[in-house]
């Protein structure tokens, strides 16, 4: 495949690995198991330790196999470079470790993951002051931001209410304000946004979710877009100021955060998110489908309270996220009537899985109070829009159909 021409989104992960040479001929990268990259001269193993040479050092910090999936995350995104984790969270995680320092401010979106909601907390009371805002609107960004403020950050759709982040005024004001924007791309997934558009200086993926999309493999991205001048961050240290500046962040990332905090990604588990990720827009396109046509139907029963999906014109962001958006997601949320108990109900649910996980290509389902959300306490819940009956979909690729039934046949054992 040349690389001067531009082909499709699919085309170009199915041929990525190809773009260079692979052992035997192999069409997909092969696993590459040893943690251990031998030299026969020396000399060579210091160059490469000393950003000189490319190579591999030791397979903490890098593995032919994550290398080629990294290839293949950094062409969806559109970006520079991508570093791969053990998990999202650890990718979130390495922003922290890698880019803040004591003193520093960060400016988090309030509508967020649960267990990002708790990191956040938590690197709150280590020193680094961070602010939850409605992230809807950019007002409410801009008002928090200080002298101090670092990074904001924001999930595209947020997980499990689906508010949609006032995403391209809030990159224009961190532009303006030489402020790292990160953007959480996991419920959007690269086919159907792409962050840098909207003046993103670093994308996550979380990779086990809908990239992946097979419920087999944990693991997590960072992507830089090639937007942010790392010239104006105060936190690079002068050790990786010998690459060229717009190297400069995930140098530091890969050795601060995936080298010294050791989140590494198995060469295993990157094989089995490169392979899923070959038919990605094809799953995406099917469960977006599947997510509109069960999340429709769930709003004109009577037995359902209230349901909460980008694409339904009833969501305070519908056009919003039909101008930012190709497709609305996979996932939504929904609260049943009083009376009728939501354990009762996803009970007889009979082909939709009570699981926690999503971008799977099997329907899951989980009561969000209860579960993922439980801890953070009613109070928070409450700020955060969560109902204690609040269900959280995530729509697989079965036929439409057999979902509707599922979902139908659910509510009227109430």
């Amino acid at each position: 495949m040349s690389e001067q021409k531009k082909y499709g989104f699919t085309t170009t992960i199915l041929h990525s690995d190809r773009q260079k040479p692979i052992e035997h001929g192999s069409v997909h990268k092969p696993i590459h198991t040893s943690v251990t990259f031998g030299y026969q001269d020396a000399r060579e193993l210091a160059a490469v330790f000393q950003g000189k040479k490319p190579g591999y050092r030791y397979g903490r910090q890098g593995n032919p196999t994550v290398s080629a999936l990294e290839e293949k995350i950094t062409r969806m995104e559109g970006g520079l470079s991508t570093i791969c984790f053990s998990t999202g969270m650890a990718a979130i995680g390495a922003i922290v470790q890698g880019l803040l320092r004591a003193g520093d401010h960060v400016v988090s979106s309030a509508f967020l993951f649960g267990n990002t909601n708790s990191m956040w907390q938590t690197v709150d009371g280590q020193g680094i002051a961070v602010s939850f805002v409605d992230a809807t609107d950019v007002k409410h960004v801009e008002a928090a931001l200080t002298p101090a403020t670092r990074i904001v950050f924001v999930e595209t759709i947020a997980n499990p209410r689906t508010q949609v982040a006032d995403l391209a005024r809030i990159g224009k004001l961190c532009q303006e304000r030489g402020i790292i924007y990160v953007v959480d791309n996991t419920m959007t997934t690269p086919y159907l946004f792409l962050p840098k558009e909207v003046g993103a200086s670093l994308v996550v993926n979380a990779l086990t979710k809908a990239i992946g999309g097979h419920g087999n493999a944990l693991g997590g991205s960072l992507t830089d877009t090639g937007i942010y001048d790392w010239g104006k961050f105060p936190n690079i240290y002068d050790s990786y100021k010998k690459y060229p500046v717009e190297q400069w962040g995930m140098a530091q990332l890969r050795a601060k955060a995936l080298r010294d905090f050791g989140g590494s990604l198995a060469p295993e588990a990157a094989h089995h998110l490169a392979v899923g990720a070959e038919t990605m827009a094809l799953r995406m396109e099917r469960e977006c489908a599947n997510a509109l046509a069960v999340a429709t139907m769930l709003e004109s029963d009577s037995r359902v309270a209230a349901v909460h999906y980008p694409g339904l014109p009833s969501h305070p962001q519908h056009r919003l996220a039909t101008d930012l958006f190709r497709a609305y997601g996979s996932l939504f949320s929904f609260e049943l009537k009083e009376g009728i108990d939501c354990f009762d109900y996803l009970n007889r649910l009979k082909l939709a899985i009570p699981a926690s996980n999503l971008g799977d290509t099997r329907t899951l389902v989980i009561p969000v109070a209860h579960t993922i959300f439980y801890e953070m306490g009613p109070e928070r819940r409450a700020s955060m829009g969560i109902a204690e009956s609040l269900i959280r979909v995530s729509i697989g690729i079965e036929e439409a159909d057999d979902l509707l039934d599922d979902f139908s046949q659910a509510l009227a054992g109430g």
